[in-house]
């Protein structure tokens, strides 16, 4: 890290510890309740204002190309996170900054959420192809429980489905899912589950139709050979209803 980058990063942390400190003087002049012990006085949620350890090379980059942005609550604190403009690998998951596999598995427990086929045909297949075994896409595609599984791939499935279904997660699930993808990612994945939602939620509204799955659509995923002979046995591609 340049000397510059260092001293442009440095010089926001006093500025973030005195808005911290007003903001907690602020509430007790109103009389209102203590925050709950997981949430910041600045941004008033889980997620405390962005500091250069939080982020990998490029969020350090991005980060020193503002040096006067104000942490506060609201939608701003996910973009100091992770800046609109940074490609998250929509949409086949290739370079995406939290991994081509938990960018499938966090599309594909969108998808299943909402019951979006064409989205779960599409990723489920991509997935596959990007690491994601058979033994996990079946858990969220039956909603099967995630015992067995890597605890890492538990807590992602767990965090999305308690997000989706709860809309919001326990205190320790937080914590759980920053404890294996760290603050930057754990926004990022955020932000990769609302890209496909909103989209999801438009194709579902329009009753959108999987095309025929023909030989053009199968290359397109990277899925040829035994690849295809192995999804279309196993049904990958279909998304069943579920009971719920």
């Amino acid at each position: 890290m340049s000397v510059r980058l260092s001293i442009l990063l440095l010089a926001a942390i006093p500025i973030i510890s005195a808005c911290g400190g007003a903001a907690e003087q602020d509430l007790a002049d109103r009389g209102q309740a203590p925050l709950p012990s997981d949430i910041h006085p600045v941004t008033l949620s889980r997620l405390p204002p962005v500091t250069p350890e939080d982020l990998d090379d490029e969020g350090r980059r991005l980060l020193a190309e503002s040096p006067n942005r104000r942490a506060g609550p609201g939608p701003g604190q996910f973009s100091q996170y992770n800046p609109d403009s940074r490609d998250l690998g929509i949409p086949d998951g290739v370079g995406s900054p939290v991994g081509a596999r938990y960018f499938q598995l966090a599309t594909m427990i969108t998808a299943r959420e909402i019951d979006q086929e064409y989205e779960w045909s599409s990723h489920a297949v991509r997935g596959l192809v990007q690491g994601v075994d058979q033994s996990v896409i079946d858990v969220v595609k039956y909603d099967r429980d995630v015992a067995g599984l890597s605890d890492k791939d538990a807590t992602l499935i767990t965090f999305g489905r308690t997000l989706l279904r709860e809309n919001g997660v326990s205190s320790e699930l937080w914590e759980q899912m920053v404890g294996h993808f760290g603050r930057q990612q754990t926004v990022q994945i955020l932000q990769i589950m609302a890209a496909y939602l909103r989209v999801g939620i438009m194709l579902n509204a329009v009753d959108q139709q999987v095309p025929e799955l023909d030989d053009a659509w199968w290359a397109a995923r990277g899925c040829v050979s035994k690849c295809k002979e192995a999804a279309m046995a196993d049904q990958v591609e279909i998304l069943p209803p579920l009971d719920r």
